[in-house]
């Protein structure tokens, strides 16, 4: 399995509040975000880490390219819109195994997160698996809507029905990327957007809960992450 990380945002919100460093480069508890996904990979079998940077902040590359691994790291350097058309630029390097896509800044018990793994490993008939959480820091959280087996019926930026929001990793097969490059195709700008398409199109995405899962996006959030950890 691989794993890809979303790593070219610009960390608007941070820097806005006086935090002048990349945020895969944010530590919490002595170790930075893109260290503790590095770890993770090595320590749960993955086979190779494919990671896209963007081109503002050239001190993440050379942080990243120096980091010593024990399984290979790629690195991709381009600027993109958004999360979904990063996830397309990394998609040509996906093509041959299931592999979990994450965003750079999702903080979780890492026991639970074997248990997701685990999991995901063992129910290859799903196209995909989706990290849920009811715990709730997020000003426009992605809220999960799932039948009483889990699977998840679609996507919305309001609660209504739904009991969970996005974790912000996922565990796919390759089946998905048509799907993707079709999304781009047509226009499509979110993430959410190509999600829901995998719904709109009978794909059988199953959600799996963790108790919390912060994203950092505030100085407050890394504070609360420390916390947590600990």
């Amino acid at each position: 399995m691989k794993l890809a990380i979303i790593a070219a945002g610009e960390g608007s919100r941070l820097r806005q509040e006086g935090l002048n460093v990349p945020k895969p480069l944010v530590k919490i508890n002595g170790e930075t975000l893109i260290d503790k996904m590095v770890k993770r990979a090595e320590n749960n079998g993955f086979q190779a880490i494919h990671i896209i940077v963007n081109d503002i902040y050239p001190e993440l590359f050379d942080y990243v390219k120096a980091i010593k691994s024990k399984i290979p790291i790629y690195i991709k350097v381009k600027t993109t819109e958004s999360s979904m058309h990063s996830f397309f630029e990394l998609s040509e390097y996906l093509e041959d195994a299931p592999f979990l896509l994450t965003t750079i800044d999702p903080v979780f018990k890492e026991n639970e997160f074997q248990q997701f793994m685990k999991f995901c490993t063992l129910h290859k008939e799903y196209d995909g698996v989706m990290a849920v959480t009811r715990f709730v820091d997020d000003e426009k959280p992605l809220w999960v809507e799932t039948n009483k087996d889990g699977r998840i019926l679609g996507f919305q930026s309001e609660k209504r029905n739904a009991s969970f929001v996005s974790g912000g990793f996922y565990y796919f097969t390759p089946t998905v990327l048509p799907v993707l490059r079709q999304s781009i195709e047509n226009g499509l700008l979110k993430m959410r957007n190509f999600q829901q398409e995998l719904i709109n199109k009978n794909y059988y995405l199953k959600a799996y809960e963790f108790s919390k899962i912060i994203d950092i996006d505030h100085v407050s959030d890394i504070q609360l992450a420390s916390e947590f950890l600990k």
